[in-house]
């Protein structure tokens, strides 16, 4: 059963953590929170840890490490912690002791080693350890609100008692994905007061938030098992922007209702024995406190929003079809976070390529039964081969070979170790691109589409292990012969389109604004931007829609500012299948 969600003093833990995927409203059901608590004449602390955070754009005001007072909230404080400064400083203690001691290329190696999400998560989780085990500071206040909890992986390392030992400093295998650290064992006390007060439920709840979608609400199902897997068990879901009403005469309001009724109706088993919240669908950005005050209590709230209308005209994702069209070959990725529509985008783009006669391959780590299912109905299969990943065999098979080789100089520990390390989002991405390197380098004058690609840091580490792996050795192994020559590849604006897929909010935008500057590290530029599902592209009436149709228009503008061919698609109210995607090159 749900109810509306309604924070007071009495109901909720001295800490509260929000965790959840991006795009989900972490931070802004986080902000109406603390608010909330603060009204009630409470001391509150709120610190984001999120890399990006916008608690400055939520509060209107300038908010850093330092503690700052929101202004007209009496007894509210934020700090907005920089999870990539942080990241920065961890990667100089780590690797600044080596840099006069070993060759340069070396000390490269392990600074991008140290460059990914799980080196910034413990460099974040490394900054929070340290308020919510002060008591000084936490005596101050009657609760704090964290934007953004740890993952189970990283907290499963910490509880390992290897993760503190000197193995990995003595092993040739290198560091793990978090880094050596061995060489913070002088955190173990503050690391383990940490975990302690996490797992303590008369001191902390953990918030799962989610939208009303089926890949939003997964995730929180796999993030509630992994978490309460190591003893954060006190948990809430949170289910954001529920919409409760909806104009029968609109088609697009209608189709949105009854998709969110049915992805709440078949929602994980999981989450079914968990205390469960929702909060409403609104058409208004949240910021600025009024928002913020009407949010959680469900009131009225019309934004003024300057903008009345799109001030600029894109194209559709025939653009990117024509334009890539005029090769003979090439590679086309599609990237972006999880929920924004690459795999639809991806299987539109290898139809439209296919119909003007290209021969064309299309691989997604998605099940195969999806993405046959998106294309049936398409009347280009003669020249369209499709194949999928299974992320999980890859993983097994690739987390296998390298235990395989470990085995030959770990005792027992130090496997169990290594094990966890490779269970980290950075392997999964590793062993997955091998996978598609293979299907790449079998396709020859041909075009090649592939759904969810590896990071820039990815590229990188990869990279850095096919020049210097002689120099020194990392638990990834050796790279074959199909990721050597696939990094050129990719690198080569001839023969490589890197398309970026987000969504007109906020969240999803800096989120895909990273990913390029990720890219760009790597020496890969992309050549497209395609913002999906925007409401602002339709002809809805529904008057919540047609308000978040307003908000969409900065976000788009600001992407379109970014002086890379853009295309935009509109809120579809169908499930595009077969040759339905082809509305998408409308």
């Amino acid at each position: 059963m749900t109810k509306p969600f309604q924070p007071t003093a009495e109901t909720v833990t001295p800490f509260l953590f929000f965790t959840g995927k991006g795009g989900v409203g972490k931070t802004s059901t986080a902000c109406a929170t603390a608010v909330s608590l603060a009204e009630e004449g409470k001391r509150v602390l709120i610190v984001s840890t999120d890399p990006a955070s916008n608690l400055q754009d939520v509060f209107n005001q300038e908010i850093r490490y330092e503690t700052t007072k929101i202004t007209d909230v009496p007894g509210l404080d934020a700090i907005n912690l920089d999870p990539e400064e942080a990241a920065a400083a961890y990667r100089e203690k780590i690797v600044g002791p080596f840099r006069t001691k070993l060759p340069d290329v070396v000390v490269n190696q392990m600074e991008e080693q140290l460059s990914g999400a799980c080196t910034v998560e413990i460099a974040a989780f490394d900054e929070f350890a340290s308020i919510l085990t002060n008591k000084e500071r936490t005596s101050v206040y009657d609760h704090i609100i964290f934007d953004t909890a740890p993952t189970g992986h990283t907290l499963r390392l910490l509880q390992l008692p290897h993760a503190w030992s000197d193995f990995l400093e003595d092993s040739t295998h290198g560091a793990s994905c978090l880094g050596p650290l061995s060489g913070l064992a002088e955190k173990k006390e503050l690391y383990t007061n940490a975990v302690t007060a996490l797992a303590n439920s008369n001191q902390t709840t953990l918030i799962l938030v989610s939208r009303p979608d089926e890949s939003a609400l997964n995730e929180a199902s796999r993030a509630a098992i992994e978490l309460k897997e190591v003893g954060l068990t006190n948990q809430w879901l949170l289910i954001n922007g529920v919409l409760s009403q909806h104009d029968e005469n609109d088609t697009i309001s209608t189709t949105l209702y009854e998709r969110q009724q049915q992805a709440l109706n078949l929602k994980p088993e999981h989450l079914e024995s968990i205390e469960t919240f929702i909060l409403p669908y609104v058409p208004y950005e949240l910021t600025g406190l009024k928002a913020l005050k009407a949010f959680l209590k469900n009131d009225a709230y019309v934004q003024e929003d300057k903008h009345t209308e799109l001030t600029i005209q894109l194209p559709s994702l025939n653009a990117i079809i024509e334009k890539v069209g005029s090769k003979e070959k090439g590679v086309l990725l599609t990237m972006g976070k999880g929920g924004v529509g690459k795999t639809t985008i991806a299987a539109t783009l290898a139809i439209g390529l296919a119909e003007q006669g290209h021969s064309v391959h299309l691989t997604t780590t998605d099940p195969a039964a999806h993405l046959s299912y998106v294309l049936t109905g398409a009347n280009v299969r003669e020249n369209l081969t499709i194949s999928s990943i299974d992320p999980k065999r890859e993983v097994e098979a690739y987390t296998e070979e390298v235990l395989a080789k470990a085995g030959e100089t770990l005792d027992e520990g130090g496997l169990a170790y290594l094990k966890e390390d490779l269970s980290s989002p950075c392997t999964e991405e590793i062993a997955v691109f091998r996978a598609f390197a293979s299907i790449v380098e079998r396709a020859s004058d041909s075009f090649v589409v592939i759904d969810t690609a590896p990071t820039g840091h990815t590229l990188l580490l990869l990279d850095a292990a096919q020049s210097y792996h002689k120099e020194i050795e990392r638990s990834t192994g050796e790279v074959p012969e199909s990721v050597t020559k696939l990094l050129p590849r990719l690198r080569s604006k001839e023969e490589t389109d890197v398309i970026i897929v987000t969504l007109p909010e906020a969240t999803p935008v800096h989120e895909a604004s990273r990913l390029q500057a990720d890219l760009v590290r790597a020496n890969i530029e992309p050549s497209w931007w395609v913002v999906n599902q925007c409401f602002s592209a339709t002809t809805t009436t529904d008057p919540i829609l047609s308000q978040r149709a307003l908000s969409e228009q900065k976000w788009i503008e600001q992407v379109a500012e970014k002086n890379i061919p853009t295309a935009v698609i509109p809120w579809q109210p169908n499930l595009l299948t077969g040759d339905g995607l082809k509305v998408l090159t409308k």
